[in-house]
């Protein structure tokens, strides 16, 4: 599985998401709780950036027209979103955070 480097982990605010782009994907890396999660920063909804939303309890909340997504399974939490969005494989090393867009190890 191929990871990249997206951003410095002091690049995303705790309790808060940081937008990045991988090979071509847009991906919100998110903090929630100490943990750090990737997953499509496009609200499936409404095709805005999720990255620009709150994030809180585990979830990331669209600003748009409030969907809450769950940052472990991109599942919608709450309407007006019924559709997940794709979450992606994670890593820290050394500061640095790593994606993989990749399904599988």
């Amino acid at each position: 599985m191929t990871y990249v480097k997206v951003c410095a982990l002091d690049e995303v605010p705790a309790d808060g998401a940081l937008g990045v782009e991988v090979d071509g994907t847009p991906v919100a890396i998110a903090r929630s709780g100490g943990d750090v999660f990737a997953l499509n920063d496009i609200c499936s909804h409404a095709e805005v950036s999720l990255s620009e939303g709150e994030v809180y309890n585990g979830t990331i909340e669209c600003w748009l027209h409030g969907s809450c997504f769950d940052l472990r399974s991109g599942k919608p939490t709450n309407p007006p979103a019924t559709q997940p969005v794709a979450i992606y494989k994670v890593r820290v090393e050394d500061g640095e955070v790593y994606v993989s867009l990749a399904g599988d190890d």
